[in-house]
């Protein structure tokens, strides 16, 4: 499936955000330890979600879509694994290398999949669960634990949330405390430890670079409803910029996106906050701007790309400097077929900005590579082709109807 854009549209109307799925994701994994049912409310069927339902369900656990919420009951015929093909779906199946070890003390699973946007390293999460005591082997493609975690301190070396996570829910049914410092501080980890804690579990510090986590026997299944996914709603308010339109994004923590709502104003774009409510008006004359991804509270690393495509039609030079995934760059050849000029110099992208894109045949190496391309034919000359939106539909929902609701000329083909 492809995306055809005819680009030049103004935007203008009213979006509201998603549940995000790097929180979704991680309480999926984490729902399996619970007794009961777990509800996750305004769950967005992306296929990220979709497919690691797929991964939950091989291990033992019933999932169901009703309306706009996933409903998740554990069952009791597990064997602490899945398969290497359903792995490849997905990054964060490594996830479940802490939740299946709480839950069964015992897992085996393959490397996970994902984007290819440089190195993602597992030996964080395998460190983090051995510091915690676990027993853990790689063993021909595999990651075998056949103990599970007993409490202990881990320092991460770098603030990664996936291992932060997976060190946050194999510590939440260990006999013992645990301790994480260097922890990732992203809004989605919060999110994790609210989950975990009404679920009957205690995590503290969730959201500093210090978190403690106590086990806990049991946790009970209970309704929960993540909060708006940020990368989501980022895209869309450079959808605003990068056509010169005015949009509303509902459901939203303005402080979760200051990073990025800095650098919009630098753009000269125009923004106004009124509770879960920003309005954003794209600037005349659009300016150049510089930005450095890392950890939250930086600016993020999965908005990088959809900057790109705004900085491509920026009056100056832009730099944009990658420090999370040295790899997250395939946007910028395809940009540059569609008239930017920009250049490379290893994990720096310099672009100057041109008055205008024109369309062209594109092709979406990855999930934010793809939402990039999409920005950049909203606002080309003439007619953009995105081919194969399978990575796209791994992170947003209905993009194509958000957007045509917001009066952009584009369709699924």
């Amino acid at each position: 499936m492809d995306f055809k854009i005819n680009g030049g549209r103004t935007l203008d109307g009213k979006v509201r955000a998603e549940s995000a799925k790097n929180s979704v994701l991680p309480i999926m994994a984490a729902a399996i330890l619970a007794d009961g049912q777990t509800v996750i409310k305004n769950c967005p069927a992306i296929a990220d979600v979709v497919n690691m339902a797929k991964i939950i369900e091989s291990c033992g656990v019933k999932t169901e879509f009703t309306g706009k919420n996933l409903i998740i009951t554990p069952e009791n015929s597990a064997d602490g694994g899945f398969s290497k093909e359903i792995s490849k779906s997905v990054r964060t199946s490594v996830l479940m290398l802490g939740a299946l070890s709480a839950k069964y003390g015992k897992a085996i699973i393959p490397y996970p999949g994902g984007c290819d946007i440089g190195g993602r390293p597992v030996d964080i999460h395998i460190k983090a669960l051995k510091d915690l005591g676990a027993n853990i082997s790689e063993e021909d493609g595999l990651i075998v634990c056949t103990e599970p975690v007993k409490g202990g301190k881990t320092v991460l070396s770098f603030p990664s949330v996936g291992a932060t996570e997976n060190a946050i829910i194999a510590a939440s049914a260990a006999d013992g405390e645990s301790v994480i410092i260097g922890a990732a501080k992203e809004p989605e980890i919060v999110d994790l430890a609210e989950f975990i804690n009404l679920l009957g579990g205690e995590v503290e510090g969730a959201g500093t670079s210090v978190v403690r986590v106590r086990g806990v026997k049991r946790l009970f299944g209970r309704e929960f409803t993540p909060s708006f996914d940020r990368i989501e709603a980022g895209t869309y308010l450079i959808a605003a910029a990068i056509t010169g339109g005015e949009v509303e994004v509902k459901g939203v923590k303005p402080e979760n996106i200051s990073a990025l709502l800095a650098k919009l104003c630098d753009n000269t774009c125009k923004i106004k906050i009124k509770n879960d409510i920003i309005y954003i008006r794209g600037g005349r004359r659009r300016k150049a701007f510089s930005l450095t991804t890392g950890p939250y509270p930086s600016f993020p690393t999965d908005m990088q790309a959809q900057a790109c495509a705004l900085a491509a039609v920026s009056g100056g030079v832009s730099v944009i400097k990658e420090s999370v995934f040295r790899k997250r760059f395939h946007h910028i050849a395809e940009l540059n077929n569609m008239g930017a000029k920009a250049r490379l110099y290893g994990d720096t992208a310099e672009i100057t900005g041109v008055m205008k894109l024109h369309g062209a045949e594109v092709y979406a190496h990855d999930l934010r590579c793809g939402a990039a391309l999409v920005l950049a034919g909203l606002n080309a000359e003439g007619t953009t082709l995105v081919k194969d939106i399978s990575h796209l539909e791994r992170g947003y929902f209905r993009m194509d109807e958000k957007l045509a609701a917001l009066g952009a000329d584009i369709v699924r083909v």
